[in-house]
């Protein structure tokens, strides 16, 4: 488990991250979202033991973040994608994940079982003994990718993993974060890709150089909008608006076309009564939904309230 109390980060009079308080539990997948400079990566480099804390405390299981005689256990512990793939290269691929395999003291049976593996499920494994100089940014970020995972690491950090990659690209390693997560490993991501980090983390927090919200992507959205129920109706009268007007459940309606929308405060127990009210009036329902708001939409409007 990884445990932040009051994180905070100062280089000279800037404050990359301040207060930072969260608990990642094992097995899971965390998001980090927010604009850039809002400490993101800043967050990562201490919890990997890259720079030291100007306050606060953190801990990946027993082991403090800032204790110089725990830094060598976390680093062990952890994998780490920076910002910038940095491989060797004039060597190939499985000769840059040997490189650094054997830097973590992997034996040599599991290191090359774990080179073949991370490559073959990263659609590589063919391309292994090409110099990575001539690889695209995107087979780059794959190859870096895989040498995060060499040791077999509990934690993963990834800093912008899908960044550069083409479409089918981001769905392999997408599918390949979600089988790491199957096999328990704990999974911490930096990414600006919202729908990415909707349909792949457990939970997500929203920072700007402090935390703005934690939570379930899929939950952020409650309390912070309005529930706006979209009703198809087949043919909707000119006095519908009217007479709905008197309708104490809906706090706002219009019409959009062949569209009642309406605001109502509470959809699971206000629905039934809308929708007999609208049949005895003789309508006739084509489709019920309720509007839905994306982590996007979440985001902006939460980072936008922040920066006020």
């Amino acid at each position: 488990m990884i445990t932040c109390e009051r994180l905070t980060k100062t280089f000279q009079s800037v404050t990359a991250i301040q207060d930072l308080s969260i608990t990642i539990p094992d097995g899971c997948i965390f998001g980090l979202l927010g604009p850039n400079g809002a400490g993101k990566t800043t967050t990562m480099r201490m919890l990997s033991c890259l720079i030291q804390p100007t306050s606060g405390k953190a801990h990946i299981d027993s082991y403090e973040i800032g204790n110089k005689e725990d830094a060598q256990h976390i680093r062990k512990m952890i994998g780490l994608l920076p910002e910038v793939p940095g491989l060797y290269e004039t060597l190939g691929a499985y000769k840059n994940l040997d490189f650094y395999a054997q830097l973590y003291g992997v034996p040599k049976k599991q290191r090359e079982e774990s080179i073949q593996t991370t490559l073959t499920n990263l659609d590589l494994w063919d391309r292994r003994d090409e110099p990575v100089g001539g690889f695209s940014k995107g087979m780059k970020q794959k190859i870096a990718i895989a040498r995060a995972l060499i040791h077999d690491p509990k934690y993963i950090f990834l800093d912008e993993p899908t960044a550069s990659l083409d479409p089918m690209a981001a769905k392999v390693v997408r599918e390949y974060i979600l089988e790491l997560k199957k096999k328990g490993n704990t999974i911490l991501i930096n990414t600006h890709n919202l729908s990415e980090a909707e349909r792949i983390c457990d939970s997500v927090a929203l920072v700007k150089n402090r935390i703005v919200k934690v939570g379930n992507p899929k939950d952020l959205a409650k309390g912070l909008f309005t529930r706006t129920i979209n009703i198809t109706i087949k043919k909707i009268p000119s006095t519908l608006l009217k007479d709905i007007e008197s309708f104490s459940l809906v706090s706002q309606a219009h019409v959009q076309g062949n569209q009642l929308i309406l605001n109502v405060k509470n959809p699971e127990e206000d629905n039934p009564q809308i929708i007999t009210w609208l049949l005895k009036q003789g309508l006739q329902i084509q489709f019920i939904s309720e509007e839905e708001h994306s982590l996007e939409d979440v985001y902006l409007k939460l980072i936008e309230e922040a920066g006020q």
